[in-house]
């Protein structure tokens, strides 16, 4: 059983994620995707929409278990609020306002801007630009606000992103087109008017209205906040096991026939010092030194009594 839940056909219907556009404003390669026309609009075949969210979603999950970094984008109006509050809520990355180009092909440019923006964050906090003059700050304060809308969902992205998640790939075709440029793996929701050509993961969906994106999203934030869960988990688990090695290291005595470098010299050193320490051995010692003393004394004694006559 997974750990999130993807919604059911019965929910998808609900949401109204089977209304496609016009049928004079459809794409032919969405035609795998289309089930029906009714009152001149193509209805979306939600078999094939649940099916393939489930993939998207088993995917999303998978990289996110290993730590990926996974950016939202989708600037539509209806979209915006939506992408912000469940990319914050799964962990991942958002842009919701403007998809600047070389995002992804030009990195190295959009990380000076992004530099620059945190530290301009920095020092409005510390009151580092308290020493300038009031003109001085209100145009620090406005070009800050301003970054902020474009490159506040990825302040935190120092290097290109692992994995792209778009709804509408027709409207964000700069950001797709430079993920398929850079090789990095795309997952969209798409709507019969757009061309699903070089998308690794299509959701075949209503992406305007609110309810249809709102569903698919929720969907989508779970698999990548379970995924996100998922490598915590393991992380910790790791940072544990390091800690268990380090004590059980600092714990260990190691005696000198344990060691794995004792010798043959510290061995025969060692039984030298048992044998000493046996008493057998040290009273014979002791008896050795009485016979010396007597024998020194009863050499001694002629001499004296010669020396009396």
């Amino acid at each position: 059983m997974s750990k999130y839940k993807v919604p059911k056909i019965e929910e998808l219907i609900e949401a109204g994620v089977h209304f496609g556009h016009q049928i004079r404003r459809w794409h032919p390669k969405m035609e795998p995707y289309i089930y029906t026309v009714s009152k001149n609009i193509h209805i979306i075949d939600l078999e094939d929409t649940e099916r393939l969210l489930k993939e998207a979603c088993e995917f999303l999950y998978k990289q996110a278990s290993e730590g990926r970094k996974i950016v939202f984008v989708g600037t539509k109006k209806q979209s915006k609020e939506i992408i912000q509050a469940e990319a914050i809520r799964s962990g991942a990355m958002f842009v919701n306002e403007r998809w600047i180009g070389g995002t992804i092909t030009n990195f190295p440019t959009i990380k000076k801007n992004l530099d620059k923006l945190i530290k301009y964050m920095r020092g409005k906090e510390t009151g580092e630009f308290d020493k300038y003059t009031k003109k001085e700050r209100l145009l620090i304060d406005r070009e800050t606000e301003k970054m902020t809308l474009v490159y506040g969902g990825i302040l935190t992205l120092t290097e290109t992103p692992d994995i792209l998640f778009v709804i509408d790939p027709k409207r964000e075709k700069t950001a797709v087109k430079e993920a398929q440029n850079a090789g990095i793996p795309v997952v969209a929701i798409i709507d019969t008017n757009a061309d699903p050509t070089g998308i690794d993961y299509i959701i075949p969906g209503n992406d305007d209205a609110i309810k249809s994106v709102a569903l698919l999203m929720r969907a989508v934030s779970d698999a990548v906040e379970e995924g996100y869960k998922e490598f915590d988990k393991k992380a910790t688990e790791q940072t544990r096991k390091a800690e268990a090695i380090v004590e059980e290291k600092e714990d260990v005595v190691v005696t000198t026939t344990e060691s794995p470098v004792v010798t043959a010299e510290v061995e025969e050193i060692e039984e030298k010092l048992v044998e000493v320490e046996e008493p057998k051995k040290i009273e014979k010692i002791i008896e050795k030194e009485d016979e010396v003393k007597k024998n020194s004394e009863t050499a001694k004694a002629p001499k004296k009594a010669k020396a009396k006559k």
